[in-house]
């Protein structure tokens, strides 16, 4: 991604600044000026400063992360990794929800079933996705497609990135928490491998609706939580502002979550995050996902819903 169109996250700004000398030293080149070797220096200066500042973010600079808007989204991992893939809508009850993404199709030649979240990447897309917030004929949706899954025998694949499911008045009417129970159930039910990967923003009830899988991956700076940072600080302090204190309080990022056992196994994301190089960070989550699936193929349906229960009754038990 050109580094004019890059948005920088604000502790990024030592990196921003240097990014931004080198953009100018680059129209001097441009004019005639032979100033290769200071180009070369201060990307290096910048490289550098990135990794550095990547290897020690606190739980508040990984939630920002994980919010970046150039941060790949569900459908740059569909487009990327899944061929054929046929989308369906609908729960078959009140209508469709385009927070929830769900369809049909072929990973790495094998026939897989895709549900996500999409956040959207314009202020056009983000309304039409409900900024990746599900009502409940999402959740229905899920449930419908999980179903289709085992019933034809084929895996499921989870790409979950929501601040939670939509909190309104309508998807509450329309009974919200009763539809992600059922949707959680869904998934503790399938007979046939589930993997769910966190790729941005795990949120509450509305990501466990269908993370609730054989193999949870989670990539290195995505967070995963029960509720916001700004949520859980407005209920403790009632103060917003103390967000960055919640964050580090909550335990939200995958390295304290793979100590639970909450997560699998973390995804190492490239220097400087996913959205400074989407196509070697969804190529190696697809590497991921390959190898979660080979490691569940031998099962049969009973050892499949035997194993995914038993992960989550032992979570936490690491730590006892």
């Amino acid at each position: 991604m050109p580094d004019q169109m890059r948005s920088y996250l604000d502790f990024e700004k030592p990196v921003a600044e240097l990014d931004s000398k080198v953009d100018e030293l680059r129209a001097l080149a441009a004019g005639g000026s032979e100033i290769g070797e200071e180009i070369s220096r201060i990307e290096d200066k910048a490289a550098q400063a990135l990794k550095d500042l990547y290897t020690s973010l606190t739980p508040w600079q990984k939630t920002q992360v994980a919010r970046h808007p150039q941060r790949p989204h569900c459908i740059d991992y569909v487009d990327a990794l899944i061929s054929e893939f046929t989308p369906l809508a609908g729960d078959r009850k009140f209508g469709d929800d385009d927070a929830l993404v769900g369809g049909f199709g072929r990973f790495r030649g094998e026939s897989i079933c895709v549900i996500g979240q999409e956040r959207g990447s314009s202020t056009e897309s983000r309304l039409k996705h409900n900024f990746g917030m599900a009502r409940p004929e999402g959740y229905r949706k899920a449930v419908r497609l999980m179903e289709m899954a085992d019933r034809f025998g084929i895996p499921v694949l989870s790409l979950v990135d929501t601040p939670g499911a939509y909190p309104g008045i309508d998807a509450e009417e329309r009974g919200q928490a009763e539809a992600i129970a059922r949707s959680t159930d869904a998934c503790l039910s399938l007979g046939v491998p589930n993997v769910a990967v966190i790729i941005g923003e795990g949120g509450s009830g509305g990501a466990i609706a269908i993370a609730t899988a054989n193999r949870v991956l989670m990539l290195e700076h995505a967070v995963y939580s029960v509720i916001s940072p700004e949520g859980a600080a407005s209920i403790l302090w009632s103060d917003a502002s103390k967000a960055q204190e919640a964050a580090t309080s909550m335990k939200i990022t995958a390295q304290d979550l793979a100590r639970f056992g909450v997560i699998d196994s973390i995804l190492r994301e490239p220097s400087g995050g996913a959205h400074r190089d989407p196509a070697t960070m969804i190529a190696t989550t697809g590497d991921a996902i390959v190898q979660a699936l080979d490691d569940l193929r031998n099962l049969d349906r009973d050892m499949i819903r035997k194993a995914r229960r038993q992960k989550f009754l032992d979570i936490g038990r690491k730590l006892g």
